[in-house]
């Protein structure tokens, strides 16, 4: 039976598959390896950013694939898209992206190294005076940090770490004497990068030319040394990816940590989601592998002589800053005061709006700092979801418990692949007299909060910090985010209310300020954008602009598509996955697409509505996605201030005029006809500086 006439679109929305999303997105980031414009040894850093990526992408969302492959058929079928189907896609795209990587390195990177007098070189490129330099290096710096373990009959099980490079060592053609059975061995030995110092290996200059080399081909063209009794040793080497999904409840109770704790020693060993390996590797080493490791077929994934290009965030600069991004110094605030005034003086003036990295986290850990000295301070409460490994943040606190201030800190465990730290953090906490709260049942605390309690006139007063990132002074320099210093009422009074959700887990009444998860975001979204929806109905200019890192929510998706029919204008600008697909005729005609990927990662969430000509701007920590929407403690906090509603707004229009590091949502730059260039990230940092002096 056709579908009734008045169906503004079908009853299935065109979706774009989530794993392909992520994947193109990542091709972003090795379109920035590719591209001339980009600094030579920053393009290496995105190759490096590339891999780094796609480990924890097979880490993750391939090793979920491959556990629901697992189920049974009914319970597939009930998942709607095949996982089989899905995995065979992500694998041929995979292929597709890490051929293109290769030939990015080799065709292009290396040939612009050569240019720049800077040569990669391996152990088929030396010249005697080098191999003799070379030799030297590997016995008196290398030698003694290798351990290689023979695949034999007495070796029943071999355990490959997680994201390390191991090499392998093919010994054939063995001198006279030997037994039929030691005609060939194999060998496996971990390449010692972090003992050794770093993955590469300087070797003196001549002159401008600058030599540097892999540390496995240092091992490459010594390793025969090892095997005196064998004429033939083959080097190549193999990296192993885990599943690193903790398999826990989204529940709180006293054994969590414990439970944590538990699934951290498992991730080491988690099921193998990935073993890539030289496509040289001969077949028995790789037959070896596969028996004494238990992968299979599916798991094998060819890849390259080198793996791990991560290590290309250690890559040495010699010195050479023409061939880096030149520097951009954290800006002073406009409004905020120098190092020796009070924080909490000025937020009780007017709010304050602070950009990272454009301008310093030092403000945030500032404030921390007076406020574990003010005596008039009594109370600290903060939501912890990733903090650095030498955190300014929590020293801070610590201090502030330890001058007897009532300091909470709302842990979150189940922050992927920052558990450890966060657990560190934790227990030194409590050990100081904190609070230490574990989550919430069943939810993720992902806000990022800070509420200080002063003393004032005999009367308590909130101060608060609102932000789009995390406390972490280490990503705050490479994450573009939004941080709002406020001692507005509405806004304080609210985040109060929450924390006494997160100590008593007592659902609380609703928010009038706050659009906050899983309680009044997803609804509230939903009345912002039928009002959007009813204004274009009256004939009103009505838009809606969203800063996302992701869309996948369907049924958000759904709602702006049903925005995009009544007429609303809808402008995306999503860094990472979008299930959304822009302009397909009766569906999303309304609805243009882009994203920035540039020198610093976009991690900064904004959403604008017409709102009839009075603009409302709300800063968020949360994506549309089902998991931050609905498993998750979200906050998105509305701009006030008219000034900064202003300076955000101007921001954001930056991000649309973005004609140079901008792309739609196929991955094609957007270049405006005849427009004077536009790079957002530059054209930030430049307003950010001019507004500085003003003050």
């Amino acid at each position: 039976m056709p579908h009734p006439a008045s169906s503004p679109f079908p009853p299935e929305p065109t979706l774009h598959n989530r794993e392909l999303s992520w994947l193109t997105f990542n091709a972003r980031v090795l379109q920035e390896a590719q591209c001339p414009d980009v600094p030579l040894l920053e393009r290496l850093k995105f190759l490096a950013i590339f891999s780094s990526n796609l480990d924890e992408y097979f880490k993750v969302r391939v090793a979920t694939l491959r556990r629901l492959q697992k189920l049974k058929r009914k319970t597939r079928a009930k998942l709607g898209d095949d996982p089989t189907e899905q995995l065979q896609q992500v694998l041929e795209e995979v292929r597709r992206q890490q051929e293109q990587f290769g030939a990015t390195f080799r065709e292009q990177l290396l040939p612009e190294l050569h240019r720049h007098h800077i040569h990669l070189i391996t152990e088929r490129d030396l010249d005697q005076e080098q191999r003799r330099w070379v030799h030297h290096y590997f016995r008196e710096r290398v030698q003694d940090l290798l351990s290689p373990m023979v695949l034999d009959d007495n070796l029943h099980y071999l355990f490959l770490k997680d994201q390390t490079v191991y090499l392998t060592l093919y010994l054939t053609q063995p001198v006279k004497g030997k037994k039929a059975e030691d005609e060939e061995r194999v060998l496996v030995m971990e390449l010692p990068t972090k003992r050794h110092g770093g993955r590469f290996v300087e070797l003196p200059a001549r002159g401008q030319e600058r030599y540097v080399m892999f540390l496995d081909d240092v091992i490459r063209c010594y390793a025969a040394e090892l095997f005196p009794k064998y004429r033939s040793v083959e080097v190549h080497s193999i990296k192993i990816s885990r599943d690193a999904e903790l398999d826990i409840q989204e529940e709180v109770s006293d054994n969590l940590l414990s439970k944590i704790k538990s699934s951290l020693k498992k991730r080491e060993t988690g099921y193998p989601a990935r073993l890539l390996y030289d496509p040289a590797m001969p077949k028995p080493v790789l037959r070896a592998i596969m028996q004494k490791t238990g992968i299979g077929r599916e798991e094998l994934v060819e890849g390259s002589r080198y793996h791990n290009f991560r290590d290309f965030f250690g890559f040495p600069g010699f010195g050479l800053k023409e061939l880096q991004y030149a520097p951009q110094p954290a800006l002073p605030h406009p409004t905020l005061p120098r190092k020796d005034d009070s924080m909490l003086a000025a937020m009780a003036e007017r709010d304050h709006l602070i950009h990272f990295p454009y301008q310093s986290f030092d403000y945030v850990t500032r404030l921390l700092r007076e406020a574990a000295k003010d005596p008039d301070v009594t109370d600290v409460a903060i939501t912890l979801y990733r903090v650095a490994d030498k955190s300014a943040v929590a020293k801070a606190l610590l201090k502030a418990a330890q001058n007897g201030k009532r300091v909470t800190v709302v842990v979150e465990l189940k922050a992927r692949f920052d558990e450890e730290s966060n657990i560190r953090w934790a227990e030194k906490l409590e050990r100081a007299g904190a609070t230490v709260i574990y989550g919430v049942p069943e939810l993720k605390v992902h806000a990022k909060l800070l509420l200080i309690t002063r003393q004032e006139e005999g009367k308590p007063r909130q101060y608060a910090y609102l932000s789009t990132g995390n406390f972490n002074e280490a990503t705050s320099q490479v994450y573009a985010d939004h941080g709002l210093f406020t001692a507005d009422a509405r806004l304080t009074d609210e985040i109060l209310r929450l924390f006494d959700f997160f100590r008593n887990h007592k659902q609380p009444a609703a928010f009038e300020h706050l659009l906050v998860a899983p309680f009044e975001l997803r609804p509230r979204l939903h009345q912002l954008i039928e009002a959007e929806m009813h204004n274009a109905q009256a004939g009103q200019e009505a838009y809606i602009i969203l800063k996302l890192n992701a869309l996948q929510d369907e049924e958000m998706i759904r709602k702006l598509y049903e925005a995009s029919q009544a007429g609303v204008r809808v402008e995306l600008l999503i860094r990472g996955i979008s299930c959304l697909v822009p302009g397909q005729a009766g569906q999303s005609d309304n609805i243009s697409q882009r994203g920035i990927v540039d020198r610093y990662l976009e991690h900064a969430r904004v959403y604008v509505f017409a709102n009839n000509g009075q603009e409302q701007v709300y800063v968020a920590s949360a994506d549309w996605m089902t998991r931050n929407l609905e498993r998750r403690v979200e906050v998105a906090f509305p701009i006030y201030n008219p000034e900064i509603r202003n300076e955000v707004r101007h921001l954001v229009d930056l991000q649309r005029q973005d004609n140079t590091k901008s792309r739609d949502w196929q991955n094609e730059l957007l270049r405006g006809p005849n427009a004077e260039p536009v790079r957002a990230q530059f054209a930030t940092y430049e307003y950010l500086r001019k507004k500085s002096r003003r003050k």
